[in-house]
């Protein structure tokens, strides 16, 4: 029992003339109305004493927040600063001076894509997929002409060519006159500077996801920092889509710079405020979308995000994802299918109904009952033959690929088969209409 708990009950018990078994009531001290009143009179005093003592200091009212980086955040979150160091969003950019493992490309042999030198290189970017070599020049870093397939295991050019990004238009064909600053740099690092070209920390650091945290180092109590989970829903997904979309910002250029990320937000901002999504034509095959809306190309989670049912019903990033860490791909909660089934299942509300094999019409422990494999299929494309997972969650019938070329999970997996075969196929399952999977 708590200080506050046992001194309502001593009050209580003190009013009614007793303390524990021993009578103190009025045949032995003070008139019942007088030992009530001054029972209470006691727990107000003590109350108020306790509520001093108890209540954590509060910032001034005038107090700004100031960028402090992830280290000061360690001491009093050693779990999650230990997970979330060795993330991905940890570690976007490496410096191969001080990790000289980072540097995934093959340099021992010769490639005309490759015109520089390991030791040219003074930042890596990527590890997953790709792996690009950044350089400073003066203030600014530049990406090189020649990215690492992961994957592939081999090079291949670096180049974004005008008419694909919208910001091609804007800035010089040669690579080495494309900053990363106003293109790249933004979304992976924390309180990126825009005229002193310096940020407080590289890579994705706690206050790029949870503001400033200056004040809650001093005042470590909940209203001094931004927590997603105490956002709405549209502010708590904008915190991972500000880096997860392709668009551009609302203000532009700034200062003759054209920039490519956000300049402005924060965590706990609309979003919307200070960045447009890239404009899709429906019926239209683009660089960023494919003609039904569905991203194209890698980094546009947001953008398939904001159309998908989840978005809708209020689901959130973190539902699935925890950037923190987890030992699954991704990131995700929980491993396989586990995560889509926490909520999706046949005793549950957003169904489906039935087993996995009358859903799917796959054997349960086959690829095509993975709901992945169906609902996030891999049409986004990243480097050379590599495409990550679509977030529309929707599933994407061959009809698509017979009218808009749009690829769709059935003939992806079965490349032997056609796509009226597929279509034919879909007709006969029981528990989808045809008319919704087939025509």
């Amino acid at each position: 029992m708590d200080q506050k708990a046992r001194l309502l009950l001593s009050a209580h018990e003190l009013s009614r003339g007793t303390i524990g078994d021993e009578a103190v009531g009025p045949s032995r001290f003070l008139p019942r109305r007088v030992s009530t009143t001054a029972a209470w009179a006691l727990l107000t005093a003590s109350l108020t004493t306790l509520s001093a003592c108890s209540t954590p200091p509060q910032p001034p009212a005038d107090a700004t927040k100031a960028f402090v980086g992830s280290a000061a955040c360690q001491s009093c979150h050693q779990d999650i600063y230990n997970r979330w160091k060795d993330t991905l969003m940890a570690n976007v950019l490496q410096n191969p001076r001080e990790r000289p493992d980072a540097i995934l490309g093959d340099f021992s042999k010769l490639d005309p894509l490759v015109t520089f030198r390991k030791e040219d290189v003074d930042f890596t970017y990527g590890s997953k997929w790709k792996q690009r070599y950044f350089t400073k020049v003066g203030d600014d870093y530049f990406a090189f002409p020649a990215q690492w397939d992961v994957r592939a295991k081999r090079w291949r050019r670096y180049y974004v060519e005008p008419g694909t990004d919208w910001w091609a238009e804007h800035y010089p064909a040669d690579q080495m006159q494309r900053p990363t600053g106003p293109l790249c740099d933004g979304c992976h690092s924390v309180n990126y500077d825009l005229r002193a070209k310096t940020v407080t920390e590289w890579n994705v650091g706690c206050e790029k996801c949870h503001a400033a945290g200056s004040l809650h180092v001093k005042y470590p109590i909940a209203s001094t920092i931004v927590n997603p989970a105490r956002l709405d829903d549209v502010r708590a997904n904008d915190v991972c889509i500000q880096c997860h979309s392709q668009g551009r910002p609302r203000t532009n250029p700034i200062e003759g710079v054209y920039y490519d990320w956000p300049v402005g937000y924060q965590p706990g901002d609309r979003l919307t405020d200070f960045w447009m999504l890239e404009e899709h034509h429906l019926g239209k095959e683009s660089f960023s979308h494919w003609p039904d809306g569905t991203a194209h190309k890698n980094r546009m989670q947001g953008n398939d995000w904001v159309q998908s049912q989840m978005s809708v019903k209020g689901v959130r990033c973190y539902a699935c994802h925890d950037v923190h860490g987890t030992p699954y791909e991704a990131d995700v909660r929980r491993p396989g299918d586990g995560t889509c089934l926490d909520c999706h299942g046949p005793q549950r509300q957003p169904g489906p109904p039935g087993t996995i094999e009358y859903h799917t019409q796959h054997k349960a422990d086959s690829e095509g009952s993975r709901c992945l494999a169906c609902h996030m299929p891999l049409v986004a494309r990243t480097v050379g033959d590599v495409n990550v997972r679509s977030h529309t969650f929707r599933f994407i019938s061959p009809v698509a690929t017979q009218r808009y070329g749009i690829p769709n999970p059935c003939t992806s997996c079965h490349a032997d088969r056609s796509v009226q075969w597929a279509l034919e196929e879909l007709k006969k399952w029981p528990g989808a209409s045809p008319w919704r999977v087939a025509e």
